[in-house]
């Protein structure tokens, strides 16, 4: 990384322990330069002032001023930085977290409530080492550009209408979405975008920790036209309803018996990718119970969750739509589908929605 221009942090806390667990974290990181600290917002947009930092970690519950009027006040004064939030772990952090993530903060990382300082320190190292090897790779995090094309079959369609591209009786039965980095304000997106009566049931890992899923699916409900919940262990399957895996947990979907209905299943099974949920575990289920009669969509995040998957997923015969470059916060997770040649449809976030729409209605034959 030695072409790479040191990146250089701005740590705001009014806790001085975790001023002293970033730091020291941050210190581990050789292209990291720690510029200065600030006990509240006040100070912060100060020092961001004088110092123009690439990086800010950021609380959000502060005196004086909290970390969203931070976050409102950067995207005017300092745009070019970018914001990691370190987040209280509760269920009322989880909801303000859900609003920096609007406002235009990164990522976050969840605040330790228990633990010795090194073991939260190390935890912390840990959590936030692939996003600051993101930031690194690409210096900056590009703004979202929305287009109006859509690339299917390596052909690029300038205003997307129906195209074949499978036998009418093939229309899919469910949707199955990997998503991480700059997941949730995606979704937002795209779920109001989703009919209420799509016919079908949709699927979303989102790379979150507990809590944090609970409040995404009950922002996600009150702004779209279509049920989005957080999965519970063994509930009946039903059309219609968009299932969010639980944070912490993995998600798949099983056969129930008797009755031979589709549940899901929320199981405590280990992490895989790193990622706990999973892309990967919900999509070999989703391949294996409805075949060719599934979509699988990748969209925005870091690494390369939900590529075997979807792998198996397309050897079933199932359609894949992945979110193009312009329009990905980190081009991580749709990446490699896209060049091993997996992916049927690159869209725009902007245009996802309605491709998901036309795999559900029909799937247009002909190549």
């Amino acid at each position: 990384m030695s072409d790479i221009v040191t990146l250089k942090a701005l740590i705001v806390d009014d806790s001085a322990m975790h001023r002293k667990i970033v730091r020291e974290a941050l210190g581990a990181f050789p292209f990291i330069e720690v510029i200065g600290v600030a006990q509240n917002g006040k100070i912060a947009l100060l020092k961001s002032a004088s110092l123009k930092p690439d990086l800010l970690i950021l609380d959000i519950e502060m005196p004086e001023m909290d970390g969203l009027e931070v976050l409102e006040r950067l995207r005017l004064e300092l745009p070019e930085a970018v914001v990691i939030v370190f987040s209280a772990f509760t269920t009322e952090g989880a909801r303000i977290t859900l609003r920096a993530l609007e406002l235009g903060a990164f990522d976050f990382i969840p605040k330790p409530s228990e633990g010795k300082l090194e073991e939260n320190r190390e935890r912390f190292k840990l959590q936030i080492a692939p996003m600051l090897e993101t930031l690194v790779r690409s210096k900056r995090i590009k703004p979202v550009v929305k287009k109006t094309s859509v690339h299917r079959n390596n052909q690029i369609i300038a205003n997307p209408g129906p195209m074949i591209l499978r036998r009418p009786s093939d229309k899919s039965k469910a949707v199955a979405i990997g998503i991480s980095t700059g997941g949730p304000v995606a979704l937002s997106k795209l779920i109001s975008n989703i009919p209420a009566d799509i016919g079908v049931p949709i699927f979303i890992v989102q790379h979150m920790p507990p809590m944090f899923t609970d409040a995404l699916a009950g922002k996600l409900n009150s702004m779209g036209h279509i049920s989005v919940k957080e999965a519970t262990d063994g509930e009946v399957i039903r059309a219609n309803t968009v299932y969010i895996a639980p944070g912490g947990k993995q998600m798949k979907v099983a056969a129930s018996d008797p009755g031979n209905l589709l549940v899901i299943q929320v199981t405590d099974d280990p992490p895989e990718n790193n990622c706990k949920p999973s892309a990967d575990y919900l999509f070999r289920s989703i391949a294996h119970h409805y075949g060719k009669y599934a979509t699988g969509v990748i969209m925005t995040g870091m690494g390369h969750d939900g590529t075997d998957g979807l792998i198996l997923m397309k050897q079933n015969g199932a359609l894949i739509i992945a979110q193009d470059e312009s329009t990905s916060t980190v081009y991580g997770m749709p990446r490699k589908p896209v060049e091993i040649g997996i992916v049927d449809v690159i869209a725009p976030l902007d245009l996802i929605a309605e491709e998901i729409c036309r795999t559900v209605r029909d799937r247009f034959k002909g190549r």
